[in-house]
């Protein structure tokens, strides 16, 4: 049986998930903000729905909006859930190539426990790639 292609990938869009090659690096990155923003998908439901639900135009401008809200100005950013990353995701089949789209990965909100600071948590997590946003 064949590895599971984890990931996010920039093959062109419609390629076969067992097909999928061309992928994009992974890295981690702690920041405060991106953690808060973590901590939001976490515990305000609307936040999460509004970042991974809809058409990849919706979610890259909630994205784009969320992180300009926080101090990070990108173009083309989309968040995908752990499951997407899981799955292998393609840029392409969000419409974006490799060298304009940035992918974050939100973590399950399963990885966290109920205790507080969920904060240092969420930058735990971001320091596990490809478990932080």
């Amino acid at each position: 049986m064949p590895a599971k292609k984890r990931g996010v990938y920039a093959d062109p869009a419609g390629t076969p998930h067992a097909n999928l090659a061309d992928k994009v690096a992974d890295f981690s990155y702690e920041s405060d903000a991106l953690a808060q923003l973590i901590v939001e998908c976490w515990t305000v439901g609307s936040t999460l729905t509004s970042l991974t639900t809809g058409t990849f135009a919706a979610r890259s401008a909630a994205a784009k909006a969320a992180l300009a809200a926080r101090g990070i100005y990108l173009d083309f950013p989309i968040v995908v859930t752990e499951d997407e990353y899981d799955n292998g995701f393609s840029l392409a089949d969000a419409g974006l190539s490799a060298d304009k789209g940035l992918v974050f990965v939100v973590p399950r909100t399963t990885r966290a426990t109920a205790a507080k600071p969920l904060l240092e948590t969420a930058k735990m997590l971001m320091a596990i790639t490809p478990n932080g946003i």
